[in-house]
């Protein structure tokens, strides 16, 4: 026995050192792994965007056409977070729901002298001379959520892909009627809108695409079509004057969440929840997501992130500032349906939006 303890004593004695540095190295290998996961983590958390330059003497300036709607407050909240967390300055200016005032909100933003200016245009007409004005200064834009003439200077658009999310909202509907006949009322934003436009042109191509691939022919008929201004009071009005004048209403289709949840009252009121079927084409608002969780009558809808939109353009403006130049005219968000079935993983009962 002694003879046995011996050899493991002197066994372990020649291995001490190996041992002993073995512990060493890993004691120190684990808070330096641990120490970079968190460095990874924190930066993405904080919404950090690599950049080659000091980003903290640049100013982002950005220009909504209202504050008037729960999507436009959310935008101005994430473009706000985004430039902050990343050093810079954050300039805002609020055209008001009014063309003119965001004419001279934009020319104020340029003569204070921004290193970027995201504008999201009322009019995409009006603002085409502003943007002029902005590349003599030698200033950037990106256009954001809506559109503008290309005869604008700017170096992108950055929005959520209203034709394919429109697409895919109709498609669904077509998938959900069947044979069955729709009598169709559709409420917009406002008139010559081309976000508006392009969600209508998608749905409508996503409803005859569906039912040439299902039926083999097209039933497609639109009784209505009225003007919301993108509200909710516009759209209980433009309900209330579509129940009364064409009762036979059994489909909603709409470009904007924010268009139908004021007409939901109308409908209701009138008694049709289970009689009407209503599909958006965008947004994917919190009340929206909240409904089609909860009830029938509240089909689906697209994704248009004001968080994802507001973090892309001041990404963008950051890639531009260190020198990336080669942007394509347009750049999109992924397309994206909620329905019944995904719902609950988009819905945030604490986002703005």
């Amino acid at each position: 026995m002694r003879k046995k303890i011996s050899f493991s004593f002197r066994l372990l004695s020649q291995f001490f050192p190996l041992i002993l540095l073995l512990i060493q190295l890993a004691s120190c290998a684990v808070p330096l792994d641990k120490s970079a996961n968190d460095q990874n983590d924190s930066a993405t958390k904080e919404g950090l965007i690599e950049s080659a330059i000091d980003l903290s003497g640049k100013t982002i300036g950005y220009c909504t056409p209202s504050l008037n709607a729960p999507y436009y407050q959310a935008l101005l909240q994430s473009i706000q977070e985004t430039t902050e967390q990343n050093g810079m300055t954050f300039l805002s200016a609020d055209g008001q729901d009014d063309i003119n005032k965001q004419v001279a909100a934009v020319e104020d933003l340029i003569t204070k002298g921004v290193d970027a200016l995201l504008l999201n245009p009322k009019d995409p007409d009006a603002l085409v001379g502003v943007t002029k004005m902005a590349k003599t200064a030698g200033i950037p834009v990106f256009i954001i959520d809506s559109s503008i003439d290309p005869s604008a200077e700017y170096v992108t658009t950055i929005q959520s892909n209203n034709l394919a999310n429109g697409e895919l909202a109709g498609e669904w509907l077509a998938n959900k009627f069947g044979k069955n006949k729709m009598n169709i009322a559709l409420l917009s934003g406002n008139a010559g809108n081309p976000v508006g436009r392009t969600r209508k042109q998608g749905l409508l191509q996503g409803i005859t695409e569906g039912q040439l691939r299902n039926l083999g022919y097209i039933n497609l008929s639109v009784k209505t079509q009225a003007y919301t201004d993108w509200s909710y009071a516009g759209g209980l009005k433009a309900m209330e004057d579509i129940l009364v004048a064409h009762p036979t209403i059994n489909v909603v289709i709409t470009e904007s969440d924010v268009c139908v949840l004021g007409a939901i009252k109308a409908i209701a009121q009138a008694g049709k929840t289970d009689d009407i079927l209503i599909v958006a084409g965008a947004d994917g608002q919190k009340e929206a997501i909240e409904y089609i969780m909860e009830t029938d009558f509240y089909g689906c809808t697209a994704m248009n992130s004001p968080v994802q939109i507001g973090k892309n353009a001041v990404s963008y403006a950051i890639q531009y500032m260190n020198g990336k130049k080669d942007f394509p005219k347009v750049s999109f968000t992924p397309p994206l349906l909620i329905t019944k079935e995904n719902a609950a993983q988009y819905y945030d009962p604490n986002a703005l939006f």
